[in-house]
């Protein structure tokens, strides 16, 4: 684990700790947020620490392919009840994922500097939203970077309503052809959507 200067690089990957940990400090320009994503590393940290950067070995990850839609999924997709857009309103899904109650989390980690941060990163195409909407009610969505090399690095979603954040997650991947989709870390709710560990080495290398 290395303390970042100003320079915008990061040490070897190699070199992280245990349980990712890579480097401390540095800043949120979008210079270095986006030299990170291309090298396989994001940021992610709480209120109050220095920027903590990360890249965990294995990765999780969706292959589209292998996206696992149920049943009960497929019914709510048909019925239509709901309209899906894409970068129609950035900051109100990043500020809704930042009041989002995680179980195991006292607070967010997308504090107001990684929201503005997200939000320039957004004004110049690399950030995008997906929006759903109940009767012009923004009730679930998600948000992440595009690498524009076939990658997409989700960063967070939030629901309102049940299932909202799982139909912006399904109807964006079926609607794009992404070769990978970074999910980071492991959750139960994006494996029961078909996502898989892989390991490092091999997820660096689809961002070739």
């Amino acid at each position: 684990m290395e303390l970042l200067t100003q320079d915008i690089k990061f040490p070897d990957v190699a070199k992280t700790t245990e349980d990712g940990l890579l480097a401390i400090g540095g800043d949120l320009s979008v210079a270095r947020l986006l030299h990170a994503y291309k090298q396989g590393v994001f940021p992610w940290f709480s209120e109050g620490e220095p920027i903590l950067w990360w890249s965990p070995n294995p990765r999780f990850v969706l292959f589209p392919k292998k996206l696992k839609v149920s049943k009960s999924m497929k019914q709510v997709l048909k019925n239509k009840d709901y309209v899906v857009t894409v970068n129609k309103d950035f900051r109100a899904v990043i500020t809704q994922c930042s009041k989002m109650k995680r179980a195991g989390q006292p607070g967010t980690w997308i504090t107001n500097d990684m929201i503005e941060a997200y939000i320039k990163l957004h004004d110049l195409g690399y950030a995008k939203s997906v929006e759903v909407w109940e009767h012009d009610e923004l009730v679930g969505g998600l948000y992440g970077v595009d690498l524009e090399n076939g990658v997409f690095c989700g960063e967070s979603m939030f629901s309102k309503k049940s299932n909202a954040s799982k139909i912006a997650f399904i109807t964006f991947i079926q609607n794009n052809n992404y070769k990978l989709i970074d999910c980071q870390v492991y959750t139960n709710h994006l494996e029961s959507l078909g996502a898989e560990e892989i390991s490092r080495e091999v997820f660096l290398k689809y961002l070739m």
